[in-house]
């Protein structure tokens, strides 16, 4: 299926007539596995020129496909997706990320400028007092704080990309010899703080965190070869041959301190082990580790990964906020023990040859020596290292010989006892485990059932994280559950548990399981629908109150009540063919949605543009209740308040043009009113974007009905200041030469259509003189529209274009590291297999994004990825442009070439060439529709 059809099945899926909306899903599944397909779902994900919904409903679909079908869950079970698909999707997700709104916008070399003069200025006198900092002898803890903030300085200037001073080697060398003096350095025993949550926050332990952190961004950042534009990689090759190693070999004394138990923040700790786990892939580096890898292993990484003593102390005193920090990711991105895990998974995947056997053999040593132990001298914390090594490798051991045979045998001796281990970790790492490997081949499928019955007794365990975890590795059972049958008659004892936990702790990925048990029971669902309902509307209540009674709290009681919405919707979806639940239903979720669509919930425009929308003719024929007049109540108080910010009003102008568009000819009486409200926000606006949208108002009630609209701004007697702030908006341009207003697709194209449809009007509504100014603001406007949209398909077709070459440019790349390695005088080894060709097209992309030139304004106001589906995306500006000026001519010939002859040559040009683009579009969208009806 190529793009455009698979587009139109998309927007087919969306369809509120379920006979079309079941044809789309059924041609999707029909079309899923066929070569290049996911690729295709990429495309129209980042093609920005594509509706949102069809995006979103692109996106959902990638997602679902690659989850359930991208590794089989049977070892032995046929790949459904090509090697040749998955290869050009991992080759070119991050480069479609980039693309995903909204983008990311680096500042411009002008924007960079004062930051150079600074670093110009002060770098020099900075690295005077740093160098005399660190030379002296016992330094009080004040000179510590002295260092952080150059530290920080320095990491500032640096984030980014490096200041061109420090490109001259001896300039950067007399920083790297303070840093890595700072780095070898020992912290000074006396004075260190006893507490350790003080302790870490200590003057000299900051130091040795900011030093790392900058050796650390200029290792990744901008000494990896392979990400480095052509004129840096000399600087890349510099650090890479003169201090990367030293650096290593600081970091690995550091180390030290967790085999000897002295202290190490955690924050260094897990610093220092991303420096290594970038360093795995490098054969310089990973040449240098190889001698003590077993030590690294065994003796650093494999502790990290063990129960300790402030896990124990966390259980016992507080297992809320246990378990919260075992499932935030802002915790994981300190932790050691992700880090060590992540290090230990990046070894196996890249270094697998030399380290996964022994690694194994490790682990299974402690699982012997935990079996053979009597109760008393058990490890018990070994033996939960060793379980969260054993879930850590997971995907590797499914699918590597000899492992992948016996993992069923591995789960039932060593796995499957601690469901009833007394102590509680062990009981929680055993339902993690078991939840990682739901998925694979059983070939006793009472060994199936017996690991999640253990799961579901885990859910009334007394300690509340092993009934977390219990919830967790649920959903994967669910999913990996061939029989129903198997659930089924404990279903409401299933969620009778999972509601209690529910209503003792907020985590949004809880109602991920409820979510899997609804999605696979489908109607089934229906005589839990209502209480489900009423609990998750219970708990979102709860989650809201949480989050909004502690602004400087984390997020999750806002995105567990995200959670709860979506498990509501998930619900509502399961029984759609079930009306009559709905009004059951209803009294539940109506404060809900009173909630979320007021002023202070969340955004209003997509839920009311759809009721517009969607439902034009009862919109406009309901008296009773009159939703025309509450529409206009609700859109007035917003915009009428004094004291609401513009970016807080900016759906109301979306929503009045949401009533032009679809209510055309039926909503007359409103065209003043809302004229009126637009013109007096206008007046008070402040933001660009909020001014382009309120004119956008008046360009679309010109757009409704010309005679009517002008008629009116005539009587409030403000056309001649509309059409002056409107043109002169047109012209104005940013310091870089952009427009700086009505910036997007559909901005421009309503400003065109709005003009246009005045261009027909006899002489006593538009005197010559201003006809003279809208016909050539328009041709502006659809010459830069035309160019727009010609740059939008051309960064499609040559996102299209990279996907082919990747393949042979990756052999290149691969190329060019090895060689980089031996002009260091080093040899290859078994090959640094990672592609990051893929990287390396992101920095250049990076480097060519359009500049933000103004601070207050967002260029993300300005993107197209938030249009929602409109009458006028059938409409062609320049059809109508060319239709409405031979209209003119036919109607009024001497005033056409009274026009005419005002052009001058440029004008002239533009006229020409918008005539013939215009007859090419006919041409185009008359294939179109052929197309189109050959494919139905």
């Amino acid at each position: 299926m190529d793009l455009p059809n698979l587009a139109v099945v998309l927007r087919a899926a969306l369809s509120h007539v379920p006979e079309e909306r079941k044809a789309a899903e059924e041609s999707l599944n029909q079309f899923q596995f066929t070569p290049q397909h996911l690729v295709r779902l990429l495309q129209i994900i980042v093609d920005g020129s594509c509706d949102m919904a069809v995006r979103q409903v692109a996106s959902i679909h990638f997602k679902n496909f690659v989850a359930k079908n991208w590794s089989p869950n049977d070892p032995d079970e046929s790949q459904k997706v090509s090697v040749s698909d998955k290869s050009m999707v991992r080759e070119n997700i991050l480069g479609f990320i980039v693309q995903v709104p909204p983008l990311l916008r680096f500042k411009s070399e002008e924007d960079r400028i004062p930051l150079y003069h600074i670093v110009e200025e002060a770098f020099p006198r900075l690295l005077s007092i740093f160098s005399k900092l660190v030379q002296i002898v016992n330094p009080p803890i004040e000179v510590a704080d002295l260092i952080k903030l150059i530290c920080k300085i320095i990491w500032s200037s640096i984030y980014l990309e490096i200041p061109k001073q420090l490109f001259d080697p001896n300039v950067f060398n007399a920083w790297m010899i303070l840093f890595i003096n700072l780095l070898e350095r020992p912290v000074p025993v006396e004075g260190q703080p006893i507490d350790p949550d003080i302790r870490k926050s200590w003057g000299w332990w900051k130091v040795k965190k900011w030093t790392i952190h900058i050796l650390n961004r200029l290792y990744t950042r901008f000494g990896d070869l392979k990400l480095q534009k052509s004129e840096s990689k000399t600087f890349a090759q510099m650090f890479q041959k003169n201090y990367a190693g030293q650096i290593l070999g600081c970091h690995l004394q550091l180390l030290n301190a967790i085999r000897t138990g002295d202290y190490l923040p955690d924050r260094v700790t897990n610093l220092i082990l991303q420096y290594l786990t970038n360093s795995i892939t490098k054969n310089s580096m990973y040449q240098m580790m190889q001698p003590q890898i077993n030590i690294i292993l065994f003796e650093i990484i494999f502790p990290l990964m063990c129960f300790n003593d402030n896990d124990q102390k966390l259980w016992e005193e507080d297992p809320h906020e246990y378990v919260r920090k075992g499932y935030d990711i802002i915790e994981d991105l300190y932790s050691p023990r992700t880090a060590a895990m992540d290090f230990v998974s990046e070894l196996v995947r890249k270094r697998g040859k030399s380290n996964l056997q022994k690694f194994i053999h490790f682990i299974v040593d402690i699982f012997r020596r935990y079996y053979e132990a009597s109760a008393e001298v058990k490890p018990y914390r070994q033996k939960d290292g060793a379980l969260l090594a054993i879930g850590t490798l997971c995907d590797k051991l499914r699918q590597t010989d000899p492992y992948k045979a016996e993992l069923e045998r591995m789960l039932v001796q060593h796995v499957f006892p601690e469901f009833s281990s007394c102590v509680g970790h062990l009981r929680a790492k055993a339902a993690w485990v078991a939840g990682q490997y739901a998925h694979i081949n059983f070939s006793d499928q009472d060994n199936f059932r017996r690991a999640m019955h253990c799961i579901v007794a885990g859910m009334r365990d007394p300690d509340l994280p092993v009934r977390v975890d219990s919830v967790f590795a649920l959903r994967s059972f669910v999913e990996a559950c061939k029989d129903l049958n198997e659930i089924r008659p404990i279903l409401p004892q299933l969620l009778d548990e999972f509601f209690k936990l529910m209503n003792e702790v907020e985590n949004e990925d809880l109602v991920f399981t409820l979510e899997t048990i609804v999605d696979k029971f489908g109607e089934e669902m229906a005589p839990y629908a209502l209480g489900l309902c009423q609990n998750l509307a219970s708990a979102f209540w709860k989650c809201m109150a949480s989050s909004e009674a502690d602004d400087e709290a984390d997020d999750s009681g806002a995105l567990a009540a995200v959670g709860c919405l979506r498990a509501i919707s998930t619900i509502l979806e399961s029984v759609s063919s079930l009306p009559h639940l709905f009004t059951q239903i209803e009294p539940t979720l109506l404060p809900i949605m009173r909630r979320m669509l007021t002023s202070d919930g969340q955004d209003i425009l997509v839920p009311l543009d759809n009721y517009v929308s969607r439902g034009s003719d009862h919109f406009l024929a309901c008296k009773d209740p009159d939703y025309q007049q509450s529409l206009w109540s609700a859109l007035s108080s917003i915009m009428m308040e004094p004291n609401m910010e513009d970016s807080d009003i900016e759906p109301a102008p979306k929503l009045i043009e949401v009533l032009f568009q679809n209510c055309k000819g039926h909503v007359d009486q409103w065209v003043e009113p809302y004229l009126r409200l637009t013109i007096d926000r206008l007046r008070r606006a402040e933001k660009p974007y909020l001014k382009c949208l309120l004119v956008q108002v008046i360009a679309n009630a010109l757009y409704y009905n010309p005679s009517l609209a002008l008629a009116i701004l005539h009587k409030l007697g403000v056309a001649t200041e509309i059409f002056n702030l409107w043109f002169g908006m047109l012209k104005e341009v940013k310091k870089s030469g952009i427009r700086a207003n009505f910036r997007r697709e559909h901005d421009k194209k309503v400003c065109c259509l709005g003009l246009t449809s005045l261009i027909g009007l006899p002489v006593d509504h538009i005197p010559a003189e201003v006809l003279d100014r809208i016909f050539k603001a328009t041709l502006e406007l659809l010459a830069a529209y035309k160019d727009q949209v010609a740059e939008s398909k051309k960064q499609n077709d040559d996102a299209g274009d990279d996907m082919d070459g990747f393949d042979a440019d990756e052999d290149d790349n691969d190329d060019e590291e090895v060689e980089s390695d031996k002009e260091m005088g080093l040899d290859d080894e078994d090959g640094d297999d990672i592609n990051s060709l893929h990287l390396q097209k992101l920095a250049a992309e990076g480097k060519g994004f359009q500049p933000a030139d103004e601070d207050d304004e967002s260029d993300d106001d300005f993107s197209d990825d938030e249009e929602l589906q409109s009458p006028i995306d059938e409409v062609d500006p320049f059809i109508l442009f060319v239709d409405s000026v031979k209209g003119l001519q036919a109607s009024d010939p001497s005033r056409f070439q009274n026009l005419m002859q005002t052009l001058d040559f440029r004008y002239q040009a533009l006229a020409n060439g918008i005539a013939q683009h215009a007859e090419e579009r006919r041409v185009e969208i008359e294939k179109e529709k052929l197309e189109k009806g050959n494919a139905q």
